[in-house]
């Protein structure tokens, strides 16, 4: 009998939601605003709705892949039990750039806020200190994150909200249609828009490394995929629609990637401004725990199956059942920050994502349509139909993917390839198995 430590069920919907929602961090809806006004003329909101329309399919395809694969390696463990072993594996590597870098960014997105208020303090104090209580938060319990992580996402709810409540009764003219649809708009703006949000939705991807710590994994994750990307959805169009009638224009913003601080002060002055920020810096903080902790889990994935060191990758501690070499190792490679911008680190993640997400839609044609036979009218609408739609999006994102992080995401999985040849020679490499009702 295996007495080896292991992730313990505890988590139930409410639980998976608050995760994805503070990987997805609503607050984030501002920092790309100013931006995404200028290259949809107008139609943030727009830009908003089209995204989530066509990010349902793949939040859809990853709720199905989990019903059948309740691992804690999410993109990893579908293309490994539906594609090849070595494939997998190579997803999980390069999906690793999406989950290893999202801590980095929240630290330097921390520092930039702590340094507006505080600018004689050096940065590295900063994201020294961010990366340390994200490393010992996650180290404890998953109920002690998830707890102080509800704290921080409802007080962004809250801001959020009273920003709606303030930008809709402080409103100078009427309410319109124009932020979604005008006679300016265009399928190519909504696209320019949409290659920008598309990964403001990431966050229901990022829950299902967290199935074997779920209580129902089949029944709870697919819920919680659909209720956080539809709420983060509906969060992100309804701030925005509100904020580009009061800016209509990108010309009437200062500096685009400072839109935020100058949307908080004309709807509530100094005090509000105040408070935003510290919204935003709770947004940080809720993603840098987050994204930590589904970081650590898919590395444990990756490291019980025997691609990584089991004793350290794969190891849980017995009191905590956290994978404690884990997180002390994604706390370590987090201070890789305090010499990356954030432009740089950003163009990291994107590569590893849609990686992620275009292997999720293959698999859930392979296992259902080609594997399990499922060729009734629904089968072909679920399972061929859906996932179609999900990768057509997809394929527009990678046509837009910025070169930086095409170029890095290759190089790193040239590595991952050196690394397989190396590893199976070396390493027992146990593929789990899943058993179905």
């Amino acid at each position: 009998m295996n007495h080896e430590p292991s992730l313990l069920k505890q988590l139930k919907l409410w639980h998976i939601v608050v995760i994805g929602l503070g990987y997805m961090a609503p607050m984030a809806v501002f920092d790309t605003f100013g931006i995404v006004t200028e290259s949809t003329d107008g139609h943030v909101s727009g830009a908003y709705a089209f995204t989530l329309i066509a990010i349902l399919f793949t939040a859809i395809s990853y709720g199905k892949m989990v019903k059948a694969f309740p691992g804690a390696g999410s993109s990893y463990t579908y293309a490994q039990q539906v594609l090849n072993p070595s494939i997998g594996f190579l997803v999980g590597w390069t999906a690793l750039l999406d989950y290893l870098f999202l801590p980095m960014i929240n630290a330097l997105l921390t520092n930039i806020y702590l340094s507006s208020l505080f600018p004689g303090v050096p940065k590295a104090v900063w994201i020294i200190s961010f990366v340390v209580i994200m490393t010992i938060m996650n180290i404890f319990s998953v109920h002690l994150t998830v707890s102080f992580g509800t704290l921080l996402v409802a007080f962004q709810i809250l801001v959020a909200i009273i920003f709606i409540i303030l930008s809709a009764t402080t409103q100078g003219q009427e309410l319109s249609f124009k932020p979604f649809i005008s006679e300016s708009a265009s399928i190519s703006l909504l696209l320019n828009g949409a290659a920008i949000l598309c990964f403001s939705f990431l966050g229901f991807d990022a829950v299902t490394t967290m199935a074997e710590e779920t209580l129902k994994p089949e029944k709870t994750i697919p819920k919680g995929i659909l209720i956080i990307a539809c709420t983060g959805g509906a969060l992100f169009i309804t701030v925005s629609y509100f904020a580009q009638l009061l800016f209509p224009s990108a010309s009437l913003f200062h500096d685009l990637e400072g839109a935020s601080a100058e949307i908080a002060y004309k709807i509530g002055g100094q005090l509000f401004q105040s408070i935003f920020v510290a919204a935003a810096l709770t947004s940080t903080i809720a993603s840098g725990l987050v994204s930590h902790m589904s970081a650590s889990r898919l590395l444990y994935a990756i490291g019980k199956d025997g691609y990584l060191p089991r004793r350290i990758f794969g190891y849980i501690h017995p009191k905590t059942k956290t994978p404690v070499w884990n997180v002390v190792i994604i706390g370590g490679l987090s201070l890789i920050s305090l010499g990356l911008s954030l432009e740089k680190a950003t163009s990291l993640i994107n590569f590893g994502a849609l990686i992620a997400f275009s292997s999720v839609n293959i698999a859930v044609f392979i296992h259902y349509f080609i594997h399990q036979n499922k060729r009734s009218l629904s089968g072909y609408i679920s399972y061929v139909l859906m996932p179609l739609l999900g990768s057509l999006f997809l394929f527009f994102m990678w046509l837009n993917l910025e070169k930086t992080s095409l170029f890095i995401g290759i190089v790193w999985s040239v590595i991952g390839i050196i690394y397989l040849l190396i590893v199976r020679r070396k390493n027992t490499i146990t593929i789990p198995t899943f058993h179905f009702d």
